[in-house]
């Protein structure tokens, strides 16, 4: 058995359940957990998790499905445009953000937030932050794979096909 290349994303785009049921079902991505990332509580849990965001640790193949190619989706299932909040969330627990694991990573988003305010698709300036990775708190068991378990469950992220670069 031949090992598999792998890359390692983590995102932060607002409840972190309809994240990962979006990105769980693209091509090339192997895993992926939910937590608590970006903030300042060491071992952050759902009731204290200080000043971090609910994100998504990702496992994908890099040969499969490319880091822009991440990027692009995550840009397309949550609003970027809006400060601490997706839908009816708010707070600084559903803030955009990225948080990369190279500088491979951080050039590619800060490239496709520029693409993304070039392009004028999108409904305001993306306000993502674009940080490096830090610590990642893995979130409790109920808040994993939260909408396969309860599939009418909330969730504020869907796919906008409108919200798409055009191919260079």
């Amino acid at each position: 058995m031949s090992e598999t290349n792998t890359e390692r994303a983590v995102l932060a785009g607002g409840c972190f359940w309809g994240m990962q049921d979006l990105i769980r079902k693209l091509p090339g991505v192997i895993s992926s957990r939910v937590g608590y990332t970006g903030g300042d509580i060491p071992k952050a849990t759902y009731p204290n998790h200080g000043t971090h965001a609910e994100g998504i640790e990702i496992i994908f193949n890099p040969e499969q499905i490319t880091y822009r190619q991440l990027m692009e989706f995550f840009f397309q299932i949550h609003d970027p445009t809006t400060p601490n909040q997706q839908g009816n969330d708010r707070g600084m627990s559903y803030r955009s953000a990225i948080y990369y694991t190279s500088d491979e990573q951080a050039e590619i988003a800060k490239q496709t937030i520029e693409d993304i305010n070039q392009s004028g698709i999108w409904p305001g300036k993306v306000v993502t932050e674009v940080e490096p990775v830090g610590d990642f708190w893995e979130a409790e068991p109920e808040h994993q794979d939260y909408l396969q378990h309860y599939p009418t469950g909330y969730t504020c992220h869907y796919i906008r096909p409108d919200w798409k670069l055009p191919k260079s």
